[in-house]
């Protein structure tokens, strides 16, 4: 049973190198920074502008279009949070919306709690961003030291402390050590993509409503009803009726000759 389970984790730990989500959340990683600096620079720029202008009106259209574009930049961070790291985030809208107006629509934005939460994961990418940039470099040019080190060791003073690399089988022991780290850094990369997708799933899904207005919600067409009350007032069927009605008496002849054979 020990045994079993040494082996497990020796293979988990290897193995992190031949998954295809390794790499696929150190795609993720690598444009966590140049996005999250992006965004900061965009909405500090913009909501700045809109607030300070506020006072002479010209600053409302400004905010409400900001609204609109970090909705929809979550968005995209949502969708590219599903795509690379493999995770299900629940849809930004509980329902979807259909044949509302403009205003309506602005005003469901502004009720939606994923609004808000969409627009603290922007300014959270920034940061998290510069972390991930800092932690990444330094495994990285620390990894590749450590096993160049066979090849530099000769030419260039290399130590450890008050322990020097001085010998071909110390710098291939060194080289070892890299490649250790290397195996290590990844799964610290992963744990990374980890936790920018749980803040992914718990800021850019929708867990509301409690109660929803009708009036904010089209469930069927008003053609359809229409011609449902003409169908129904004139005694006429449509093609797709007759369809329907023939397949229910289909279906009940089936149900006629079972009862009779049994």
């Amino acid at each position: 049973m020990v045994e079993r389970g040494v082996k497990s984790m020796i293979r988990d730990f290897f193995g992190v190198v031949t998954r295809k989500q390794t790499y696929l959340n150190l795609t993720y990683l690598l444009f966590s920074f140049p996005l999250g600096t992006a965004y900061f620079i965009f909405l500090v720029t913009g909501l700045s502008m809109g607030l300070s202008l506020s006072i002479t009106l010209i600053g409302i259209p400004i905010l409400l279009l900001m609204l609109v574009a970090w909705w929809e930049l979550a968005s995209f961070e949502r969708q590219l949070a599903i795509w690379l790291l493999g995770i299900d985030i629940p849809p930004m809208e509980s329902r979807k919306i259909t044949n509302q107006k403009m205003t309506e629509k602005l005003k469901g934005y502004i009720k939606n709690p994923v609004t808000w939460k969409g627009l603290v994961f922007l300014f959270i990418k920034f940061p998290l961003g510069i972390f991930t940039l800092i932690v990444s470099f330094t495994l990285i040019a620390l990894t590749i030291t450590l096993i160049a080190i066979p090849l530099i060791y000769k030419t260039d003073y290399v130590n450890f402390g008050a322990y020097q690399v001085d010998s071909f089988g110390v710098a291939l022991m060194v080289m070892v050590g890299g490649m250790l780290l290397g195996i290590t850094s990844l799964h610290i990369m992963n744990a990374l993509a980890k936790l920018s997708g749980i803040l992914a799933y718990h800021l850019l899904g929708s867990t509301w409503p409690t109660s929803i207005d009708e009036n904010d919600y089209t469930y069927i067409d008003d053609v359809e009803i229409e011609e449902d009350i003409e169908e129904e007032s004139s005694g006429t069927k449509t093609e797709a009726t007759m369809e329907t009605e023939a397949e229910i008496e289909e279906v009940d002849d089936v149900e006629a000759e079972k009862d009779q054979k049994a």
